[in-house]
């Protein structure tokens, strides 16, 4: 018997642990086939709000935030170039931080459109796979148009300043529901999964969900 299983993820395109934790959540749920049938929905969150728009070397940003030395900063990517081939994701060389505001706002819309999921990951590949700028409009636009969504109507979202209001509220809405880091994965709006963990763990979870229902 297939049961239903909603899937509340808030996460932000700058986060690699997003690009994992995603990742390994779908790996999951295919490896379940049948046995659920999920709806996943994407929540804005920003790691960086008030970086501006020329973004910030990676070395200088996780420096400053963190007090990481460039040798640190190099062992960290190169864990997570590992742990993302684990789950079928490739991190590339990513030389800047950016803002990603605009990316949640197009994100906004592609859910109306019904391609969220799919324009997600294709923002997570352009930036942490590509190393393209997500926060440059017209790399926005090229992630939309190859997972179907019109470009013209994308540029449109962009341009006019659309949801952001929307974007906004809803980033609020999780911060004051105590959701300060990402991924944060909320099934059926009870049970919350944080980081990126394993194929295998999440797998776990939601049989677990799944039993618990049934």
């Amino acid at each position: 018997m297939t049961q239903s299983l909603t899937i509340d993820v808030v996460s932000d395109v700058a986060c690699p642990w997003c690009a994992i934790g995603l990742s390994s959540l779908q790996l999951a749920l295919s490896r379940l086939g049948d046995a659920v049938d999920a709806q996943i929905v994407m929540h804005p969150f920003e790691l960086n709000p008030q970086m501006g728009p020329e973004g910030q070397a990676i070395v200088d940003y996780l420096g400053k935030k963190y007090g990481r030395t460039p040798e640190q900063i190099a062992e960290s990517q190169a864990m997570i170039r590992e742990r993302g081939a684990s789950v079928g994701f490739a991190f590339g060389p990513r030389t800047h931080v950016y803002n990603t505001f605009d990316a949640h706002r197009l994100l906004h819309w592609a859910g109306i459109e019904g391609k969220q999921l799919p324009l997600k990951m294709a923002l997570l590949r352009a930036y942490h796979s590509e190393g393209k700028d997500p926060s440059n409009h017209e790399v926005l636009v090229e992630a939309a148009q190859s997972v179907g969504l019109d470009a013209e109507a994308a540029r449109d979202v962009l341009r006019n300043g659309d949801y952001a209001d929307a974007v906004r509220s809803e980033e609020r809405k999780y911060q004051e529901l105590g959701v300060n880091s990402v991924p944060s994965i909320i099934f059926n709006q009870q049970y919350l999964v944080t980081g990126g963990q394993p194929v295998e763990s999440f797998e776990q979870v939601i049989q677990q969900i799944l039993a618990e229902a049934a």
